[in-house]
């Protein structure tokens, strides 16, 4: 048993995102308000936990275009978010202040956050500009906040970006859990709602020992199955949305199915 379904309390737990609208200081923020964003946090958490979620993360998904380095507001302000709804959230939660590991292990500390999902290791030429990372640094800052107790989900297929260097993905995945001891590693498409290859996920899976792997991004009703058949969890946005739009809200009918998918899927996949 793997610290996944110690925290899920299910085989292959799925994850679902709560996509935050954007935040003072974002470009595309509205102005209307801080509470206008924690009731549209509420109906979302609301719509997903109705469905049958396994747990929710829950990220400044609209800050586009994303920093490395955040302004201390938006983790601020996302704290007071998951603040308001911390008494409201009933499954398992996580955290992920894109795209900066320190400001999501720091929110995920503040928070009572049990997982953080981040970019943590490796160099990227990036829609974002070139990305570094400083994974021993980042790892020595969680010890010295409190944070050992905090899951680190290492994306090591990031979005929107790849990497400046000539290792293929089981080399990565392997030197990653060799070199850096993650609590999981996440696979992912070209961009939130893209699939994620199976047979990326299947080599990372090859190379990963008891590391879990989790699928994450791409993941719907019909493919499930499939990306079980390789994945430990999977985590979930797009497909939730109404229409399967990524700049839509949730809708509970989509939750329903997918969930009910899973728990096909599960039943089908080898204990």
């Amino acid at each position: 048993m793997n610290w996944i379904h110690e925290v899920f309390e299910v085989r292959k737990p799925v994850i679902a995102m709560c996509h935050l609208p954007a935040l003072p200081g974002d470009p595309h923020y509205d102005g209307a308000g801080v509470g206008g964003i924690v009731d549209y946090a509420r109906r979302e958490i609301d719509g997903l936990q109705a469905g049958g979620v396994d747990g929710i993360l829950i990220s400044n998904e609209f800050s586009l275009p994303y920093l490395t380095k955040t302004e201390p507001i938006t983790a601020m302000t996302m704290a007071r978010v998951i603040g308001e709804l911390r008494d409201e959230i009933t499954v398992p939660f996580g955290v992920n202040v894109l795209w900066d590991a320190v400001a999501s292990i720091d929110l995920a500390v503040a928070t009572g956050a049990q997982f953080v999902r981040e970019i943590f290791t490796g160099v990227y030429a990036s829609d974002f500009g070139t990305w570094d990372t400083n994974v021993g640094a980042t790892a020595r800052h969680r010890q010295a906040v409190g944070g050992d107790d905090v899951r680190l989900l290492y994306n090591i297929v990031p979005e929107a970006a790849s990497y400046l260097g000539g290792r293929d993905i089981g080399d990565i995945a392997r030197s990653t859990v060799f070199n850096c001891r993650p609590d999981g590693l996440c696979v992912s498409g070209l961009t939130a709602g893209a699939a994620t290859d199976t047979s990326v996920l299947k080599i990372v899976k090859d190379n990963a020992g008891d590391t879990p792997v989790i699928v994450n991004t791409g993941v719907n009703a019909d493919n499930i199955a499939t990306q079980f058949a390789y994945a430990d969890a999977a985590i979930v946005g797009t497909f939730f949305k109404q229409d399967g739009r990524f700049e839509n809200s949730v809708d509970p009918s989509r939750v329903a199915a997918l969930m009910g998918a899973a728990r096909e899927a599960r039943a089908g996949v080898p204990a």
